[in-house]
């Protein structure tokens, strides 16, 4: 049916977004970048059926440990301010009111029982919206620290070798995430680096480099002394030091945070109070996979929840585009934005839309490439 063909757009902001309907399902990588993040974003959707009416399959749902996931939002970058982890949203945007089904109230109450830090108002008459803060949300979350990552040429060639999306699904890797720990006792943020001559640091552990991996970080830029950090020295605080570092209230900032495992890591982040321990910058590499299995999108667009439960969302859709996009916390003193979204700064937008004839025809036009 031509309502079930699909179109996926991807950009740093609502102007600037660009079509990569032909790179979905392919193991291909987009590049975002902007004044706020640098990354890439891959998409993974089950069924896919392009706007000329092709279905391409994806290695990535025949792994074992991706059985039953139907669609699959991988990303890898950096954010380029130091921003706290409470501030970096992740969720949902529309441009109209929704058209919510009977049954709805249970729906929403699934979708809180999955993500207990999910703020929404889906209810709103202009720009419904639902969001959670990403480091909270995510399924699958590593962080890795590379500001000083030129001076191991040993780590270095190891990323060089490797590609995004990885060949192997990304996991959990939380082990360098004291590093991103922020003393609050100061006016500016200390950061701490695993890869000072002084730290005790060891080399990351296998799944890490692969799951975190970048193309080619020594194409990254030098990072400035002005993001956040009083001085250079403060990059090399021996670890000992740091772990008795304290502020005014006794805090201990730079432990081990020791979170294993995914539950681990969205428990101990559902408190506002450490996400704001957190603050992430461009000496950050975060890669995150988004996956489920309660979108459908063929043979219609639907929401499968527990129970058994399903949800025939083409009959309530209206083309609203399912737009992902990862943002900064909008707060009261932010005033409007001039693009309309109920969001801060935004730092990626995935949005997934029907395809529409034009499409079909501009794709026909140009064999062998994107539309």
């Amino acid at each position: 049916m031509f309502h079930s063909r699909l179109r996926v757009r991807v950009g740093p902001s609502m102007d600037k977004l660009v079509c990569i309907t032909d790179k979905v399902n392919s193991g291909k990588a987009h590049d975002i970048s902007s004044e706020l993040f640098e990354g890439k974003v891959a998409i993974n959707i089950k069924g896919f059926t392009n706007p000329s009416g092709k279905e391409h399959h994806a290695e990535y749902f025949d792994r074992e440990d991706r059985k039953g996931i139907t669609w699959s939002i991988q990303v890898q970058g950096r954010f380029l301010q130091p921003t706290s982890a409470d501030d970096i949203m992740f969720g949902n945007t529309f441009d109209k009111r929704l058209k919510l089904p009977w049954g709805a109230g249970v729906a929403l109450k699934f979708m809180k029982y999955v993500d207990p830090t999910l703020e929404h108002d889906l209810l709103s008459e202009t720009k419904p919206w639902a969001l959670s803060p990403l480091i909270a949300t995510m399924p699958h979350f590593v962080h890795e620290r590379i500001d000083d990552i030129r001076a191991s040429p040993l780590l270095e060639n190891r990323r060089s070798e490797s590609s995004f999306p990885p060949s192997r699904s990304i996991g959990e890797d939380t082990s360098q995430l004291q590093f991103a720990i922020a003393s609050s006792n100061s006016s500016s943020s200390t950061y701490l680096t695993p890869y000072s001559s002084n730290s005790t640091f060891v080399t990351p552990s296998p799944s890490l480099s692969i799951a975190s991996s970048s193309s080619n970080l020594s194409s990254l830029p030098k990072m400035p002394g002005s993001l956040g950090v009083s001085s250079k020295s403060s990059l090399r605080l021996p670890l000992e030091k740091a772990h008795m570092k304290k502020n005014k209230k006794g805090r201990i900032f730079g432990r081990a945070l020791d979170l294993r495992t995914t539950s681990e890591r969205r428990s101990y982040f559902s408190s506002p109070q450490h996400r704001q321990e957190i603050v992430f910058g461009p000496e950050d590499l975060i890669t995150t996979d988004f996956c489920y299995g309660y979108l459908q999108f063929k043979p219609t667009l639907a929401l499968r929840i527990s129970g058994g439960m399903t949800f025939d969302l083409m009959k309530y859709w209206d083309r609203h585009p399912v737009r992902f996009v990862c943002c900064k916390r909008r707060k009261p003193e932010d005033g409007e934005r001039s693009d309309g979204q109920p969001t801060g700064d935004l730092y990626w937008i995935v949005s997934i839309e029907t395809a529409d004839e034009s499409d079909i025809h501009q794709e026909d036009s140009t064999p062998g490439q994107g539309i």
